[in-house]
Formats: C-alpha cells, sequence, structure tokens
C-alpha cells in the first residue's frame, strides 16, 4: 500500500524533530556547568543547537534524496525539465530562516538583560554615561576624550540581575591582568593571590583592570568572558554552584607569553573558603610562630637555620664545643 505523501511528509517531520531534539540535549559539546549563570547560557546554546541540527538534517536529506531520485538513468540523454523561478518557494526559504534569526535574537537578548547585561530600554548608554553609580553593563562608543573624568569608572561587563540590581555582592574582587599573569585582591581581607579562591552559594563581584594591554578574563565553566581594559574598570557577578577547580585563562592575544597566562579558579564550600583566609591572613602576618611558610629572604641565617637545628638536637653548647675543637 503507497503511503499518501502528506503521511510520509509528516513522519519525516515528526523524526526530524525528535531527532533535533535529542541531539540539541546530549551533544556534551560545554562544559560542566558551574554557575547559576552558566545554565542560562545553556539553555539558548542548546535551543540554536535543536535548531541547527534540524535544518542541517532537511538540507543535507533534501541533496541526498535529490542525488539519487533525479540522477541521470541509463539510455536517457534528454535534458532535464526547464525551472524558472518560484516565488512562493523563495517567499517560504527566505522568511522562515529570517523569523528564526529575530527569534533567537530576542532570545539571547532577554539572556544577556537576565544575566545583568545591557538593557537599554531600562538603563540607556547616555543615563549610564553620566552616573558612575551605574553599574549596568554598557557597550561605549564614544570617544575617551570627549567623555566626563568621572565616566571613565563606567562599569563594563555583566553586573547584577535586575533582580539584584542596588544590592551589593556577597564577596568582592579585584583582580588585575598584566603580562603576563592575574593578580587577585581581595579588599576585605587584604590577601593577595595568584589564584582565584571563591565560595560557592555566594554572588561573586569580580573588578577587572589591566595594567599594560587588552587582557580577558574567561572561565569556560561560568560561561562569562569579559575583557581588561587598561583605565577602564569592568565587573562580572555570578554565584558558583559547584565545588572543584577551573581554568582561567587570558582569551586576548596579549603578547609573546599569551599561552602561559592562565591560573586557577577554585571554588570552595564556605567552611574551606573561611579556612582557606583564614590561613592566608595567619601567613601574612610578620613574626608569626604558625606560618607553615615564610619568605626566607626576610629571616636572618640564625633565624632561618633555627627550627632546622632544634630538629637535629643541635643546640648553642654543642656549637661552641664544636667551634673549640676545631680550632
Amino acid at each position: 500500500m503507497n503511503i499518501p505523501s502528506t503521511i510520509s511528509t509528516l513522519l519525516i517531520g515528526i523524526v526530524l524533530t525528535l531527532l533535533s531534539l535529542w541531539y540539541g540535549q546530549n551533544h556534551g559539546l560545554m562544559p560542566i556547568a558551574a554557575s547559576d549563570e552558566a545554565n542560562q547560557v545553556d539553555d539558548l546554546f542548546d535551543t540554536m543547537m535543536i535548531i541547527a541540527t534540524g535544518l542541517f538534517l532537511i538540507v543535507q536529506g533534501t541533496l541526498i534524496f535529490c542525488a539519487f531520485y533525479f540522477r541521470k538513468r541509463k539510455g536517457d540523454n534528454t535534458d532535464g525539465p526547464g525551472l524558472h523561478g518560484n516565488v512562493p518557494l523563495e517567499i517560504l526559504w527566505t522568511a522562515i530562516p529570517a523569523a528564526i534569526v529575530v527569534w533567537i535574537s530576542i532570545y539571547s537578548f532577554e539572556i544577556y538583560n537576565t544575566l545583568g547585561g545591557v538593557d537599554p530600554m531600562t538603563a540607556g548608554d547616555m543615563h549610564a554615561m553620566h552616573s558612575p553609580k551605574s553599574h549596568r553593563g554598557a557597550a561605549i562608543a564614544a570617544p575617551l576624550e570627549t567623555m566626563p573624568s568621572d565616566s571613565r569608572q563606567i562599569a563594563l561587563g555583566v553586573g547584577a540581575s535586575p533582580l539584584n540590581q542596588g544590592k551589593s555582592a556577597e564577596l568582592e574582587v579585584n583582580v588585575t591582568g598584566l603580562q603576563y599573569a592575574w593578580i587577585f585582591n581581595y579588599p576585605d581581607s587584604g590577601i593577595t593571590t595568584g589564584e582565584l579562591h571563591l565560595p560557592v552559594g555566594q554572588e561573586i563581584q569580580v573588578n577587572l583592570s589591566a595594567n599594560d594591554v587588552i587582557h580577558a578574563f574567561w572561565v569556560p565553566q561560568l560561561r562569562l568572558k569579559q575583557d581588561a581594559i587598561p583605565g577602564r574598570t569592568a565587573q562580572l557577578r555570578f554565584t558558583l554552584n559547584r565545588v572543584g577547580e577551573y581554568p582561567l585563562r587570558c582569551a586576548e592575544l596579549c603578547g609573546s607569553y599569551h599561552g602561559s597566562m592562565i591560573t586557577k579558579l577554585i571554588a570552595h564550600t564556605p567552611e574551606d573558603y573561611q579556612n582557606w583566609v583564614q590561613s592566608q591572613q595567619i601567613a601574612s602576618q610578620p613574626n608569626n610562630s604558625k606560618a607553615l611558610a615564610l619568605n626566607p629572604t626576610n629571616l636572618s641565617d640564625s633565624q632561618f637555620l633555627a627550627p632546622y637545628a632544634q630538629e637535629m638536637g643541635i643546640d648553642t653548647q654543642l656549637v661552641s664545643e664544636m667551634h673549640h675543637s676545631h680550632h
């Protein structure tokens, strides 16, 4: 029994839809999501993968079908039928991609706005340019020399989400990029490190700056990347939701050793993070006997050798006897 073409088309459409939905949600192309914001970005990426997979199967399936069905038959030396423009078909294959692109644009903008990015409908660049207290992300095209001096403090990047507008982040970290390292300073505790240690479950604000050239703060597991520009302040806000170690690298070609500008973001539980803070504060205190490691350049020879001499059972009397016997 021949299946009517409409039913065949319907069945093919159902199969393509199911394949697209399955692959779009099981592609495995993204690294693990370590922040609340990453899940929203993944939703957008999965949606685009579903659409792209459907279009790929339709186009490639049509090509393969036509290559076999309309192939040259044996003994057939005639020309193919003359075809001219098909206006309804051209309108259809123009309107559908255009509608998809517009819908993805609106969806991606909404995701970016939800994360705390620029929203000209509620913030506006002009308002932000004359309001240094604004922390909304903003794309600035005006030359720096034409802007007021205080406008140079405009925050770029991803700021507070609409639900957290006007609220300070629970933890702030100042991040400085320089050829070829990242320096992390914690204003609340005065700690300075070369690795970024953060607690999960708290909203973090990273204040980005650069000392020399443009760098880019990028942690793939956060789905966030932001340029650090000399003379400008940029920020990122996010909330970690998974304990672990994640690579933190510069994503902007910044010089000959750009590839070596990589460190780690270490996400702790709140308890482990407090232990780390306390250990760093103890280590940074001068003349602290509880420190596990001190800078040896700040110690005299006797101070540096004292713990080793005590461990070996050498005291002052023994050293004196050795000195006399040697002479």
